[in-house]
């Protein structure tokens, strides 16, 4: 093919492959997520092809981040520990159900300790279920053995990372929790402002209006009407979000400039979640402010939103 050429994919599992062996021999290619768009007329992948054509001709697509790849070890790092967490705990969640079920409380992390396992065994009369927790326990002991040896190499890896020293200023964002930002964002130049940030990180409010404009002698006029809110938006990047959100859990326990910030907003009059929301949302711009700056937390320019 002669000519400039200009690639659009569908966001899928061989995306990031695809796009690391195509941008080096087309002048642009464009990743793009259609999950959620409407289906109209017979489907096939010639249809989805020509769609995807006439969409890229009109310049409709809306892309995928598939750009940087040098913290591309960090990322699988991040990904390896957090399947462990994942896995491990959902283990210990069946683990506390299947007492849970039998009427035995299991407070505490107590009933995971190897040394009182035979204790809580024993309160198992029934062979299989008895058999089930065996079973549970030697599971719970693979996930739980390569997890701190995981851990420790994300977190090696991470410290090399220029940007590690300024997110590590940020109150409340753990080792752990730099970690797992710098391998999402990659990059704070793909988030030109704020913004862009929160709408990915799940933190962007939804509005919706409708009828905004009134006739009144001939003439549009818009209505005074203020849109209406629809919660936060849906299409976002899930950890990402969880680690804002629970390092903004976590600040409005503890002494300091963000607990101060918080406290203000409630005294304002704000309710609990949505100041929360706001403390998440000062956390995320904090972080995209530093690491596009250079700058460490300076806890002096943490200023009160106007009313």
């Amino acid at each position: 093919m002669r000519g400039s050429i200009h690639i659009v994919l569908e966001e899928g599992t061989q995306t990031q492959w695809l796009h690391d062996v195509l941008v080096a021999e087309v002048a642009r290619v464009i990743v793009c997520d259609r999950r959620g768009k409407p289906a109209a007329g017979n489907k096939s992948d010639w249809a989805d092809a020509e769609q995807l054509s006439a969409l890229l001709w009109r310049d409709a697509v809306r892309s995928v981040y598939h750009e940087s790849s040098h913290r591309g070890t960090l990322r699988e790092l991040t990904r390896t520990y957090r399947n462990l967490v994942e896995d491990s705990t959902r283990v210990r969640l069946r683990f506390k159900a299947l007492f849970r079920a039998r009427g035995i409380k299991t407070p505490g992390q107590r009933v995971y300790h190897p040394e009182r396992r035979a204790e809580w065994l024993a309160r198992l009369t029934n062979a299989g279920v008895h058999f089930r927790a065996q079973t549970l326990y030697a599971e719970l002991d693979v996930m739980e053995t390569p997890r701190r040896p995981a851990k420790l190499t994300m977190l090696a890896e991470a410290r090399r990372d220029p940007a590690w020293a300024l997110l590590r200023s940020i109150p409340f964002l753990g080792d752990v929790r730099v970690a797992q930002v710098l391998a999402i964002m990659q990059t704070p130049w793909r988030f030109r402002t704020k913004r862009q940030l929160w709408a990915y990180s799940g933190l962007a409010v939804v509005t919706r209006a409708t009828a905004e404009y009134r006739l009144e002698r001939g003439r549009p006029v818009r209505r005074r009407r203020s849109p209406m809110t629809r919660g936060l938006n849906r299409n976002h990047n899930r950890q990402l979000k969880y680690v804002f959100k629970s390092a903004a859990t976590a600040a409005t326990g503890r002494p300091g400039a963000l607990q101060a910030f918080y406290l203000a907003m409630l005294q304002r009059g704000m309710q609990p979640d949505l100041a929360r929301v706001t403390l998440t949302r000062k956390l995320a711009a904090l972080t995209l402010h530093c690491w596009k700056r250079g700058e460490r937390y300076d806890p002096t320019q943490l200023t009160l939103q106007a009313r």
